[in-house]
């Protein structure tokens, strides 16, 4: 059986060190990997899953080619690169081309990390041509461990995007929005709407975890662990104790991930 991890990130060699002692001091969070592919690829044999969509974050308008480039070079049949783009880049139109046609499966996008407000109009056409072209869009949702709490891509703002935009492959992070799980109770459960969970179980406890998955559309559901912030063998065991009807768990744990991916072909 698949397992496929929607949700971790890691950094060049060269740049994950740093990056991940900057990070875990911004966010006041620990972390259980060095934050290199390699590193990634060992959790994983671990944890026994097969793949993983590793997000990038382009919190700089000139770093779309770097990251391009990278994600280029890492990708495997196990690493599933989703390149990012900045909201401000004046070249998006060419630049959600480029990662088309490069053959990803998506893009990932920040609202805290990236400053933008998930919802703004001047954002829709850019949503638009992701859908056009058959993209998935990772979107963080909820609020973050990082930054006060400022409702930037609360359920709200994504109801809003997918009534606008209704194409569009949107994922959304830690079971619809960190730590916002009323609203999405509100505006999102039993919608057709990805979410992933990581950063969610925990949160949660059982007994909600089950109920917010339970009464989601089965197909919407991906697992994801946000690794390295968390341990991907451990974010597995913890996904086992929901005792989800077992036809469920297999949906979530690859099937759905695989039937996503191939929407991007």
């Amino acid at each position: 059986m698949e397992v496929i991890d929607f949700h971790t990130h890691a950094f060049p060699d060269n740049l994950a060190e740093r990056a991940m002692k900057a990070l875990a001091e911004e966010g006041n969070i620990p972390y259980y990997l060095d934050g290199k592919v390699s590193s990634l690829l060992a959790s994983m044999d671990k944890a026994g899953i097969t793949k993983s969509a590793l997000c990038s974050i382009a919190t700089k308008v000139n770093q779309f080619a770097s990251i391009l480039k990278w994600s280029e070079e890492i990708r495997t049949d196990r690493i599933i690169p989703f390149p990012s783009l900045h909201p401000d880049d004046p070249d998006w139109p060419q630049h959600i081309r480029c990662i088309k046609k490069a053959n990803f499966p998506g893009i990932k996008m920040h609202p805290y990390y990236q400053n933008f407000d998930a919802d703004e109009d001047r954002l829709f056409p850019l949503y638009e041509l992701i859908a056009r072209e058959k993209l998935i869009l990772v979107l963080h949702t909820g609020f973050d461990f990082a930054f006060p709490r400022i409702r930037k891509a609360d359920p709200a703002r994504i109801h809003r995007i997918l009534q606008a935009v209704p194409g569009l492959l949107l994922v959304t992070t830690h079971l619809g929005a960190w730590e916002d799980w009323e609203e999405v109770q509100r505006y999102l459960l039993g919608k057709p709407i990805y979410m992933e969970i990581s950063f969610s179980l925990e949160y949660l406890g059982v007994a909600r975890s089950r109920f917010l998955i339970l009464n989601h559309p089965p197909e919407y559901i991906l697992f994801g662990t946000d690794s390295p912030w968390a341990d991907q063998a451990k974010c597995l065991e913890e996904f086992r104790k929901l005792n989800l009807p077992s036809e469920l768990e297999e949906r979530i744990l690859g099937e759905n991930a695989l039937a996503l991916l191939k929407k991007a072909q």
